[in-house]
């Protein structure tokens, strides 16, 4: 009784953590990892995978769907996804942290579409799998260093990765590329990177980036950005390093010229 008693305790001081402090959703890393839960879309994009495509892709990496208890617990710790995908037994939904008239009808929580009994339907993939590799995450630092899976190793082939960088209300966020090195194609076709200018990737697409050569730095517009990176069937090479850094928001200078009271507007940045 006493243990368990502890064990509550510990628990307790974890979830006293969770939620919104200071303007910023906070998680813990740990627990991101221990929920285990992954979206996965199919190869050809966005709702292509059938029910049963669903589960295979999910048992290829050695998981299974995600129940929805389990899909809960992973939205409860920052994991926010506007894509309605498989769960465990033909269910059909997707998590929402932050409310958004765009996604989720405004509201927070499992958006459900409950058990479809068309399983031929598309969508795309909840996966469960808390033993599987951690690839991406929810990043609440003023500054950090991304790196692809196993940098300075090649990374591996059919990886989706992404990273949900959410900071301070009224700060933005200074991407700078350190190294970069994705498979070349043309059309960014097999390897590549995406940048969103928000709380996923479905808004505020910034570009998709591919090759050697560094991407040119990019500040959002506001406290939130989503990295994406995907790795196809074949050919790897040695990934990339991003770093991230805060920077407050524009500041507005007024410069008074000699004749006249007029003024021009200077926006300028301030590296936390």
């Amino acid at each position: 009784m006493i243990l368990l008693v502890f064990l509550f305790a510990v628990q307790w001081d974890k979830i006293a953590g969770w939620g919104y402090k200071n303007g910023i959703l906070h998680n813990s890393i740990w627990l991101e990892q221990a929920a285990g839960v992954y979206h996965r879309e199919a190869r050809a994009g966005k709702y292509q995978l059938t029910y049963i495509e669903a589960k295979g892709v999910c048992k290829f990496e050695g998981g299974k769907l995600a129940t929805y208890q389990q899909l809960e617990a992973a939205r409860k710790i920052g994991f926010h996804i506007c894509a309605a995908g498989w769960m465990d037994k033909g269910r059909v939904g997707y998590p929402i942290v932050k409310a958004s008239s765009n996604c989720g009808f405004g509201k927070t929580g499992i958006v459900d579409y409950g058990y479809r009994l068309n399983k031929s339907e598309r969508w795309d993939a909840y996966c469960y799998n808390p033993n599987g590799k951690h690839c991406g995450g929810v990043l609440t630092d003023p500054k950090r260093i991304i790196k692809s899976p196993g940098f300075p190793k090649e990374y591996e082939n059919n990886q989706i990765c992404y990273w949900h960088i959410r900071l301070k209300y009224g700060q933005r966020i200074h991407l700078h590329f350190l190294e970069f090195d994705l498979e070349d194609d043309i059309s960014c076709l097999s390897d590549y990177l995406e940048v969103y200018d928000s709380y996923d990737d479905v808004h505020g697409f910034v570009g998709r980036y591919c090759g050697f050569e560094l991407p040119a730095e990019i500040i959002s517009t506001g406290n939130v950005m989503t990295l994406k990176f995907v790795s196809d069937a074949s050919i790897t090479t040695g990934g990339f390093q991003i770093k991230y850094i805060a920077v407050d928001p524009p500041k507005t200078k007024k410069f008074w010229h000699d004749a006249g009271s007029t003024t021009a507007d200077k926006n300028t940045y301030s590296l936390s």
